[in-house]
Order: C-alpha cells, then sequence, then structure tokens
C-alpha cells in the first residue's frame, strides 16, 4: 500500500510520474492538479465579481480615492478632486447595469496640464494602484503618424497589453497615461496641407483610441504587417489620463485675460487674476491655440491643472509622502544594516538646490542622489553601521558631483 504523500490525491499519479508532489496533513497534490485548481478558483471568483474584477460595494468612492492619493502626493488638491471624480465616475459607468431608460454614459478622459516634476505622472499611477488594473505610461513624443519612421499608435494599446500579461479582458479596463500630449500639437496655427507626421497626425490617429473602438493590435508592437496575427482591443472602457507641461501656454492665456492691456479699467478687471500661476484659469480654447486640434479636445472633456511646486510644496515632498525620496534612502541604506540619519538643514539645502534648478520635484532625487554618491559606493564594503548627513557633508559632496547637468537652459 502507497505512503500519503506518494500519489496525488485528485488525479492518482505517483511521485515519480509528475514533477512535483506537495504534501498535505492527510493527502498530496501534484503540481498538475494545483494549477487547475488555481484556474477554476480563478474563474469561479471571476464569475461572483463583476467583469471589472471588483463589485460597485468595493469601488473606492471619490473622498477615498483623494484621501490614497493624499499619502503619496503632497499638495495639488484641484487636480485630485478632478481626477478622482473622474476616475469613480468611469469605473462606476462600467458597473451599471442595463436599464429600460437607454441612457449611455459616456466616459471621461482626462487631461492634465502642469509644468515638469508637478506630480502628472505619480498621479496616474498611483491611481492604477489603488484599483489594481492595468496601467500603461505612454510617451507620446516617439508616435508618428502611420507609414513613418517611429512608433504606430497602436503601439500605446501593446504596453498595455503587455502590462495586462496579454490578458485582453483586463486590459480592455485599465488606465493609459500618454504623457508629453503636448509635444504633438500642430506645428502652426492652420491646418497644413502637408504631413505632419509626429503633430497633427498623432493626434487624428489617436482619436479612434480616445474615443473608443476595436483596435487590431500588433502583439510584440513594432510595425504591423499582412501576416502578423493580431489581437483585437476594443478601448471603449479603457480611461486615457493625458499629461504635458505646455510650455508657453502661459502667454495664450495672460493674452485672453488681457493681463497686458494698459488702461485703469483693464487693471480693474486684472486685478483678481493671480499672475504667478496662470494655469488655474485654462480653458480648451487655450489648448486649441496651442496646437491641439478640437476633436481631440473634445475626447479630453475633463481639463485640470497643477499648481508649480513652491518652497513648501517640496519641502514637504521631500519627507512626508510613504515613499518619499528620503525614506527610499533610509531603507536603502538599511538594507546593508546602516542606519542613516539627516540634519534639517540639509532638507533646507536640498530644496534650496531644487528652486535654482527648476526641476520640481524630479530635482530632489538628483540632487540626494549627487549627495549620497559617495557614501553609497564606499559603506557597503566598509561595514559602517551608521551615517549621519550634515550640512558640511552635503555641501562638499553636492559640489564634488557635477552639478552642471542638472541646470536648466
Amino acid at each position: 500500500m502507497a505512503k500519503i504523500g506518494d500519489t496525488c490525491t485528485f488525479c492518482g499519479r505517483n511521485r515519480r510520474e509528475v514533477s512535483l508532489m506537495i504534501n498535505g496533513i492527510s493527502g498530496a497534490i501534484c503540481g498538475d492538479c494545483a494549477q487547475q485548481a488555481y484556474e477554476i478558483v480563478k474563474e469561479q471568483m471571476k464569475s461572483q465579481k463583476s467583469d471589472l474584477g471588483f463589485s460597485k460595494a468595493d469601488l473606492p468612492k471619490p473622498e477615498d480615492i483623494k484621501a490614497f492619493l493624499d499619502q503619496y502626493i503632497i499638495g495639488q488638491d484641484d487636480a485630485k478632486r478632478y481626477l478622482s471624480v473622474s476616475v469613480y465616475n468611469h469605473y462606476k459607468r462600467l458597473l451599471q447595469e442595463k436599464t429600460s431608460d437607454d441612457v449611455e454614459i459616456e466616459k471621461s478622459n482626462i487631461i492634465m496640464v502642469g509644468t515638469t516634476g508637478t506630480g502628472k505622472t505619480l498621479m496616474a499611477r498611483t491611481i492604477a494602484k489603488l484599483l489594481h488594473v492595468p496601467f500603461a505610461i505612454v510617451d507620446a513624443t516617439v508616435l508618428t503618424q502611420a507609414g513613418y519612421v517611429g512608433e504606430d499608435i497602436e503601439s500605446i494599446l501593446t504596453r498595455l497589453l503587455q502590462a495586462a500579461d496579454y490578458d485582453v479582458d483586463a486590459a480592455e479596463r485599465g488606465i493609459v497615461f500618454i504623457d508629453e500630449i503636448d509635444k504633438i500639437a500642430r506645428k502652426g496655427d492652420n491646418p497644413s496641407i502637408t504631413r505632419d507626421v509626429s503633430g497633427e497626425g498623432v493626434q487624428q490617429g489617436l482619436l479612434k483610441l480616445l474615443e473608443g473602438s476595436v483596435v487590431n493590435v500588433p502583439p510584440q508592437g513594432g510595425r504591423k504587417h499582412p501576416e502578423q496575427k493580431m489581437i483585437p482591443v476594443d478601448t471603449k472602457n479603457i480611461l486615457f489620463i493625458c499629461g504635458g507641461a505646455f510650455d508657453g501656454i502661459e502667454k495664450k492665456i495672460a493674452q485672453r485675460l488681457n493681463t497686458r492691456v494698459v488702461g485703469y479699467a483693464a487693471a480693474k478687471d486684472t486685478a483678481q487674476v493671480d499672475k504667478n500661476n496662470l494655469l488655474k484659469y485654462i480653458t480648451p480654447a487655450d489648448l486649441k491655440s496651442f496646437g491641439l486640434i478640437p476633436e481631440i479636445i473634445g475626447r479630453l472633456p475633463i481639463l485640470t491643472y497643477l499648481n508649480p511646486l513652491d518652497r513648501a510644496a517640496l519641502r514637504r515632498i521631500l519627507t512626508e509622502p510613504k515613499n518619499s525620496i528620503i525614506k527610499q534612502y533610509v531603507k536603502l541604506f538599511a538594507m546593508d544594516g546602516i542606519e542613516l540619519a539627516f540634519d534639517e538643514d540639509v532638507f533646507e539645502f536640498i530644496v534650496d538646490k531644487a528652486l535654482e534648478f527648476k526641476l520640481g520635484a524630479r530635482g530632489l532625487r538628483s540632487i540626494v542622489e549627487a549627495i549620497m554618491m559617495d557614501a553609497m559606493f564606499t559603506m557597503p564594503s566598509t561595514g559602517g553601521k551608521s551615517l549621519h548627513v550634515t550640512l558640511a557633508y552635503a555641501k562638499e559632496q553636492f559640489e564634488k558631483a557635477d552639478v552642471n547637468r542638472l541646470q536648466v537652459s
């Protein structure tokens, strides 16, 4: 008689016939049966929930979404509120039950405008982390009109498919963040009779994705060719979040607000305008004058802005969020058994340099990296147990680094 654990309780095969046998208290299961059991459980769980992967009761409310964003992103309350409501409405739309009133809720793609390093990408990535949906970041600058050197529009969906492990159903309810959307603005104010390969041509190609249509996607990316196997992806339930710095759009906002007009009446009208943050007055008309075509603006109905980061915001970003830069370096050193500590005036020094280089929150990491590079190189080998970073040490290390590469021209 075979011992318990020598044969699979489910299929009866013995240990020599299978590659893996998992023993339990009163039985055993082989690797093949364990895989089949996993697939059965996954299908059962899927049938108990909606196609979205979670029920309406599980969907976080807008205030809950904003509270989650607050843990990772400092400030930007207006953008967080817009984003939270838009995401909530989008997934509520996917969970709606069919009714007899024939009211169909359209999806609300989002466009965020803000200078570099203000948190546009981080905000979109954090939303995806909360909802556990596939998320892909695509840089619009590499996209070109079909048939030209560069990436096709469909490569956006290839990235999303890869993020979803080629689960088409999961990808069709994911989130795509299209960064640098301002870089595909039309090169001139008037439609050109010549090809605008990486500008208006890309915008025209994006229309079908943003609106919602079935797109044939090459599974490995790259160019399409007739004999290649394609994966059809329906984009009607994919949430598109676009972000861009729109450098120079403040001038167009100022012209519209008449902030430069001379005269008593003009001064009275513009007295309430915050000239240090004109982005808060942005409208779809400003995007059109910048070079986005009206059709694509219409498919990005939610327009929000991100405030430029002031000194207080940068100081908080450095240490307060869950994954703040300082906490990351403390953890990196702790993995080598090294206790890392900073003086408060070191943080002030880092913020001063970030403001000087005008790189937003991204500049903070570059500066901290320059300060910590020598210690990260030598301390894992020397066996030191602690490092206390003083202002003098920070200044010395920063001066040794090639800081000119951080300077914005």
